[in-house]
Order: C-alpha cells, then structure tokens, then sequence
C-alpha cells in the first residue's frame, strides 16, 4: 500500500487561502494563485516595515531643519552643535520639541549658537514672504 501525502497537503493549501481571505478574484480562491499572492504580499509587509522607519527619520529631519533654519541655523549646523554640547536627545524627540514647543526649540538654538563658530558666510536668512 502506497502512503498518500494528502492531509499535509490540504492543511497547506487551505492555510494559504484562509491568509489569502478577501483577495481579488482567483487569488483568494486558486490555491497557486493564492500562495503567489500572499508571499508577495509578506515580502512588501517586510520591505514596508524597513521603509517607514526611514520615512519617519526624513520627517523628522525636515521638521527640525524648518525650525533651524527659522532661527538662523542649518541643520547640520544645529545637530553638530548639539553635540559639541553633549545634548544627546534622539531626531525624533527633537522633532516632538519643534513640533509642539517653538519657544523651547528656539532656547536650544540659541545655547548651539553661542556654543559653535558660524562665519559670515555659513549664516542662514529665511527670506521674507
């Protein structure tokens, strides 16, 4: 008597299509179709996980370098000054304090501007609008 693979098989398949429950068409109900679809669809979820952390970490620089620039300063300028300070405050709580509390950014701007050299050349206007 041979041994038959059919019950690995089925719980197989069927686990596919119930991960692929309320996909279009035929990929929620061909088990090939389905199994194609829902690795493609672990593969994103996984690559998308990596990308919003790096979407966040541009966000947060754009926002401190808005409210940088807005006080005189570049970003680069700012950060290197924060750390000449040893002021050791994450791109994300920086971009909660600019965000929420302008006045006390501006203090911190203010302490990196004594603290660092800036020729005349490296200042930065915001223009006026």
């Amino acid at each position: 008597m041979r041994v038959k693979y059919v019950v690995p098989r089925r719980q197989r398949r069927k686990k596919f299509l119930k991960l692929a429950k309320g996909y279009y068409g035929a990929q929620s109900r061909c088990s090939k179709v389905a199994t194609q679809y829902v690795l493609r669809a672990w593969y994103h979820s996984y690559r998308g996980r990596k990308e919003k952390k790096r979407n966040f970490r541009r966000l947060w620089i754009v926002r401190i370098n808005a409210l940088a620039r807005q006080n005189g300063l570049k970003y680069s300028q700012f950060i290197h000054g924060l750390k000449k300070l040893g002021v050791n405050l994450s791109r994300r709580s920086l971009a909660q304090i600019a965000f929420s509390d302008p006045q006390a950014f501006q203090k911190l701007c203010d302490k990196v501007k004594q603290h660092i050299e800036i020729s005349p050349y490296q200042t930065y206007v915001s223009p006026q609008i």
